[in-house]
């Protein structure tokens, strides 16, 4: 049985980042689910940093996320959203969400949000980002460079080479992941050793 993560709006937030998740997730490695309140939450957040794009295409973004990972919407968590205890208040739809989901990860780049201490208790652990695909690297590491592979592929405007896509990757906090990707495709750089 593949393991069941929670993606934060966070991680869903930056384009290649949210592309390379929802990729790992329809390939039926993990089990990743989210909820339609994590949505709102990610694409208003775009809309207020980038209110240049259309909010008619980040809606059918939306709508090719979830129909790209069968059952990943969480739904019925409102009722423990009120018991739960997080340093921030706001993030307890999270944490419902993954209790309700039988999640085993939730996936953010908020680690603070999400004290061990408090997931613990529900066998959570909170991951970022750049763990979490490592982690996943180390499951299938040809399946994870296939979807790099693929992601890279797909993008047109402009489009991207492979490592086009691992250096905006490395940008976006991604450099363990990226530096294991390169390692695995022999394109080690001087310099590239993760932090």
């Amino acid at each position: 049985m593949p393991l069941t993560v929670l993606y934060d709006a966070c991680v869903l937030h930056p384009a290649p980042l949210r592309d390379l998740l929802v990729r790992i997730a329809a390939t039926g490695v993990v089990r990743a689910r989210w909820t339609e309140q994590i949505l709102d939450e990610c694409f208003e957040s775009i809309l207020r940093v980038r209110p240049d794009l259309n909010a008619e295409a980040l809606r059918r973004t939306r709508e090719l996320m979830t129909e790209a990972v069968p059952d990943c919407l969480v739904r019925g968590y409102e009722d423990l959203v009120g018991g739960l205890k997080l340093p921030d208040a706001d993030d307890r739809h999270v944490l419902a969400a993954a209790i309700r989901a039988g999640a085993e990860v939730i996936v953010t780049a908020n680690l603070a949000d999400f004290p061990s201490s408090v997931l613990s208790t529900f066998q959570i652990e909170a991951k970022h980002p750049d763990d979490f695909v490592l982690e996943t690297i180390g499951l299938a590491p040809a399946l994870v460079v296939q979807v790099l592979v693929e992601q890279a592929g797909a993008l047109k405007r402009p489009p991207r080479t492979v490592e086009d896509l691992l250096d905006v990757l490395q940008n976006a906090g991604m450099a363990r992941t990226v530096a294991k990707v390169r390692e695995l495709q022999g394109l080690d750089r001087p310099g590239d050793d993760p932090p």
